[in-house]
């Protein structure tokens, strides 16, 4: 085999080792692509799920209120309950499913007393 044959081959073997690299990433991409994607939507259904139960939530036997003084908001908390001496603020959670940073500032600012009550007239 002469230099120019070597060469060429050299340059076909570099061209398969690049395509082949480039087929394997393409591969792994589609496959770690669905495989995030796959978990997205199972997170997206888990959130509608959610959303959907915690607004019959006040309906269960062991809510420890009437349900009937319950109002849903959704976000950024589930909703507000209305009692004769007191309204409690609710944040429905299930298994181990945590505060978010947004609901962990609004029990803080409640505890610290930071809760105010407007009137607002129009017209």
């Amino acid at each position: 085999m002469n230099f120019i044959e070597s060469v060429s081959l050299m340059w076909w073997v570099v061209i398969v080792e690049t395509f082949i690299v480039v087929l394997l990433t393409l591969v792994l991409k589609r496959t770690l692509g669905g495989l995030s994607r796959e978990g997205s939507l199972r997170r997206s259904e888990s959130t509608r799920y959610g959303q959907i139960t915690e607004q019959f939530m006040p309906f269960i036997s062991d809510y420890p209120y009437d349900s009937k003084q319950f109002r849903f908001l959704g976000s950024p908390i589930d909703g507000v309950q209305f009692e004769e001496d007191k309204i409690v603020m609710i944040e429905f959670k299930s298994a181990g499913s945590k505060l978010s940073t947004r609901q962990r500032k609004i029990r803080n600012l409640i505890k610290e007393g930071k809760v105010d009550f407007q009137e607002i007239r129009v017209g």
